[in-house]
């Protein structure tokens, strides 16, 4: 726990991803298989199961401390991390079991998390008993599950690759499918290369669209557009369907297994040929209809592990396959993208059956026709529309210059700021968490969407001081400010809810600007919000 706790502490204070890199090395060097394997678990995500409450840790400190509670909540009122606080007031005292990191994780702290009451708060003192700050925090972040750090899974198959010698895809594609801690899956993980390689259930890391911006000089757009495949982007969830040791295996761009919550997928693509990984995005999308469904209909299928018979019936799910991985058991993202549709479309028949859907290919003579067609999305419930090259390979992660989205323009309204919240972290001090109003038929303000992001620093520096010198009400963290600032919020869409107090909810909200030039009755109303709803 010491050494990772000291590699926590690293990541926190470099900037710089190669020091990053090179503290990530040398704790993969000098760990035994068991604490690599749990280290990689953390960094990679997955180790996000909440074993004890944030609160229940305070109220232990509280309990098994000299410090006042008030004084405990003053002090994470301004740093707004439950583990943070605990790590700057706890009193060091007694000494700490020089444990691995595995140990902790697999018995120390599960173990204190069973407990009740004040055999939890005894097991959880004598946890923290000996613990500098360091590593006082990092266990209180496990504990919760909160423990986030600066280094995304790039990063992590740098350091893999720099310490076996390894082709970086070769570890992204290993570590598809789920990283489990344990020691056999690390000395797997590292393990040389060999050519009989194979898990049948593992998918390929995804190949990602880049936004496209036309104004954007690194996008060559041939004239004619010829070299490009262009296709609808519809709302959906993006999923990669393999066919191997005949078993179906669904997995979503999140690396989780989802064929309980669509097994009409799974039972179309068990009459495919062994040997098959497609990807493509499913969607609810009836055989009859011409146009799929709304990605809320789609939302009730995700919500269940088994869907009964009747669900299955009214939201009948389809895939839409745009790309073709593996055929006959072999790799071909290596081959252009041409060579791979023609294998497609000679493996997907339209009338084979009516889950499996193949994209279709758009018409595009000139690139003049490229936002009439774009602007079309709307209309056939879709986002937008993508652009391949028909050259490139399938990679791994975002590359630009060879796939591109290119999303219709999203939702605008006015809307005017009436709730605010600290955020966490390093904008802990800050308010940055908002929620805006619209106005109802008799003239007030109805709550309509929360936004956390789209001011740069220096708006939100400035908001901050208005909100603190405005506030008219508090409710525990919350703050009901003057209704006078307007902003206007961008969203992907909207749709009916009885969860919320305005009937609507917003789709990917987000801050576009801070509209100065109105006042607040110049905002839009529910009225206009219900109208883009229809």
């Amino acid at each position: 726990m010491q050494r990772f706790a000291a590699l926590y502490n690293a990541f926190d204070t470099s900037s710089g991803n190669n020091a990053k890199v090179a503290a990530l090395l040398k704790y993969l060097t000098e760990s035994e298989p068991e604490d690599a394997a749990w280290a990689l678990h953390v960094l990679l995500g997955k180790q996000g199961k909440r074993l004890i409450t944030g609160r229940r840790l305070l109220q232990i400190c509280v309990d098994q401390s000299q410090l006042p509670e008030w004084l405990l909540n003053d002090c994470y009122a301004q740093v707004g991390d439950s583990a943070e606080t605990i790590s700057l007031l706890w009193q060091q005292e007694g000494t700490c079991t020089r444990q691995p990191l595995h140990y902790w994780l697999e018995q120390l702290l599960p173990n204190a998390a069973k407990l009740k009451d004040q055999e939890q708060a005894a097991a959880v003192r004598q946890l923290w008993g000996g613990l500098n700050q360091a590593e006082l925090l990092v266990a209180n972040k496990l504990l919760t599950g909160a423990l986030r750090v600066g280094v995304g899974p790039g990063l992590v198959v740098r350091a893999l690759a720099q310490l076996t010698g390894l082709d970086e895809a070769l570890l992204q594609h290993r570590l598809m499918g789920g990283f489990k801690a344990t020691a056999a899956n690390y000395i797997a993980l590292v393990a040389p290369a060999t050519t009989a390689e194979s898990v049948p259930s593992r998918p390929y890391p995804f190949f990602l669209a880049s936004p496209l911006e036309i104004k954007d000089p690194e996008i060559p757009l041939p004239n004619p557009p010829n070299n490009w495949l262009i296709e609808w982007k519809f709302d959906s969830i993006r999923a990669q369907l393999i066919h191997r040791a005949n078993q179906v295996f669904l997995w979503s761009r999140g690396e989780e297994l989802i064929n309980n919550s669509f097994p009409d997928l799974v039972a179309a693509a068990a009459n495919l040929a062994d040997g098959i990984v497609l990807d493509g995005e499913i969607l609810i999308w009836p055989p009859e209809a011409e146009l799929p469904a709304p990605f809320a209909l789609l939302q009730k299928r995700l919500g269940r592990k088994e869907p009964n018979r009747k669900l299955l019936a009214e939201l009948p799910a389809s895939y839409v396959v745009y790309d073709l991985l593996e055929l006959n058991g072999h790799d071909i993202r290596s081959q252009p993208l041409c060579q791979r549709r023609n294998a497609l479309e000679a493996l997907i028949k339209p009338a084979a059956t009516s889950c499996l859907r193949l994209s279709p290919r758009l018409p595009l003579d000139n690139w003049e026709q490229l936002e009439p067609l774009r602007q079309k999305a709307e209309a056939v419930a879709a986002e937008g529309v993508m652009l391949k090259n028909l050259e490139s390979p399938y990679l791994t992660g975002r590359k630009r210059g060879y796939w591109w989205k290119h999303k219709r323009d999203p939702y605008n309204l006015d809307a005017v700021l009436i709730y605010a919240q600290a955020g966490s972290g390093r904008r802990a001090n800050l308010f940055t968490d908002y929620t805006f109003g619209l106005w109802d038929p008799e003239g007030k303000l109805v709550s309509f969407a929360k936004a956390y992001s789209g001011l740069d620093d220096a708006e939100i520096t400035s908001l901050d001081r208005w909100i603190r010198s405005h506030t008219t009400e508090r409710f525990g963290p919350v703050r009901v400010v003057e209704p006078i600032q307007v902003f206007e919020l961008a969203f992907e869409g909207l749709q009916r809810s009885t969860r919320h107090k305005s009937g609507i909810a917003v789709r990917f909200p987000r801050i576009n600007r801070w509209r100065k030039d109105k006042i607040a009755s110049e905002a839009d109303s529910l009225k206009t919000a219900l109208a883009l709803l229809a």
